[in-house]
């Protein structure tokens, strides 16, 4: 865990969290440090080993008074278990499901917009934003128990001067909490509920952001698909073009899209060193196989490619230019791919902070160094066909997925 402090005893303190080991108790401590409120959204809440804490932790805060509001997604969460779905109730913890799947599933192109930002406000000056679900580092939904823990990232922002992105993450989160009530609201045929649902949305866009931060230099991404639909891969694109020296990126599911290929393929030819730390165990098919087709020309460019195979990688960062005066980073639960960049609600905090950059670029170091294997151009040319196959089918899937959803990547 890396904490940053400005040297105002008020400024702001930014933390580096890595994994649910540092994650979870910097949030519970915020949680059990709460007096007013707290918004919280992740993507997959799961109650077995350490992720039962922090639903302990959202409880006791209601009870104490603490107004607790909570937003899973319905294919990463679905509904939360029945003695969970009491014990928030009975303690105050209001809870909705984002996009339930109906009959039909996932095969309606309407359901792949999932809910896949992982943010939490608390008190109106606390954020936290990563890729950390609420998921024991040991434990795996499809796969059972891990060897090693999963290699995810996250960051706290808190203090009086953070205000500007706090505000912006806490308006993006009422938006979405009053349209889902209006929802239901209409669903029950309770218009004039519904009604006073959306005038709270819109009342939530209108706020004034603090006019004074003591972290210029920050911003909150969010993407979504109506004001934002690009907001995430073009801050990925400029700080891309602008690198000198130095990229490196880890990302779960990463198959950029032309116009990302083509950005990582030029600042190679001009000098950069661009590293990428890639998922090496199979998780699932699509990302899998789907990935690796666009392997060939980043290789063919000079871009390093690693493999982290200990456990599954679910890192969604990136540092660029960390050693200069002009360091950019980004942590979040966007992936480099058409669901995050087409599809999905994501959120990631840009940073132009040395020490933070510094810091984070020394964790993924370490992870290419000790528990990275390098990809190797002619391994990789060498395939079995039958793995090649396999990674065609997996690429001409996804193409057709944006086809029927008629977009472009």
């Amino acid at each position: 865990m890396l904490d940053i402090a400005t040297e105002e005893g008020d400024g702001p303190q930014i933390r580096l969290l890595q994994g649910a080991a540092e994650f979870f108790p910097a949030l519970i401590a915020a949680l059990d440090a709460a007096h007013t409120d707290v918004q919280f959204e992740t993507y997959l809440f799961d109650f077995t080993g350490t992720g039962t804490t922090v639903a302990e932790a959202l409880e006791r805060a209601a009870q104490r008074g603490v107004h607790v509001r909570v937003v899973v997604d319905g294919v990463g969460t679905g509904r939360l278990p029945a003695a969970w779905r009491l014990r928030f109730r009975a303690a105050g913890v209001r809870c909705l499901v984002y996009a339930p799947l109906g009959l039909l599933g996932l095969l309606l192109p309407s359901g792949w917009r999932r809910l896949h930002r992982k943010l939490c406000v608390i008190d109106g000056d606390t954020l936290f934003c990563g890729g950390i679900n609420i998921l024991d580092d040991f434990h795996d939904p499809n796969h059972g128990t891990l060897i090693a823990p999963r290699l995810d990232f996250a960051v706290q922002l808190s203090g009086p001067w953070v205000g500007r992105l706090v505000l912006q993450a806490s308006d993006t989160m009422e938006r979405l909490w009053q349209r889902m009530v209006a929802v239901q609201n209409i669903r029950r045929y309770q218009l004039p509920a519904a009604v006073h649902a959306l005038r709270a949305a819109q009342a939530a866009r209108h706020r004034s952001p603090p006019t004074h931060s003591a972290v210029p230099k920050a911003s909150l991404l969010l993407r979504d698909n109506l004001r934002h639909r690009a907001r995430i891969e073009k801050a990925y694109l400029r700080a891309i073009a602008a690198a000198r020296e130095e990229i490196i990126i880890a990302n779960a599911y990463f198959l950029p899209g032309r116009k990302l290929r083509r950005a990582l393929v030029l600042a190679a030819q001009r000098g950069v060193r661009v590293q990428l730390l890639l998922q090496g165990r199979y998780e699932y098919f699509l990302q899998y196989h789907g990935a690796r087709p666009v392997y060939g020309a980043l290789l063919a460019a000079g871009i390093e490619i690693h493999e982290y195979e200990p456990s599954f990688l679910h890192a969604k960062v990136a540092v660029i230019d960390a050693q200069t005066t002009r360091p950019w980073v980004t942590v979040g639960s966007s992936n480099l791919d058409p669901l995050s960049l087409l599809l999905a609600r994501e959120a990631n905090v840009v940073l132009e902070d040395s020490q933070f950059a510094l810091a984070l670029r020394q964790r993924l170091l370490d992870a290419m160094q000790q528990a990275g294997r390098v990809l190797d151009p002619t391994r990789y040319a060498q395939r079995p066909w039958r793995v090649r196959l396999l990674d065609r089918i997996a690429f001409a899937l996804v193409r057709a997925a944006l086809w029927l959803h008629g977009k472009k990547y």
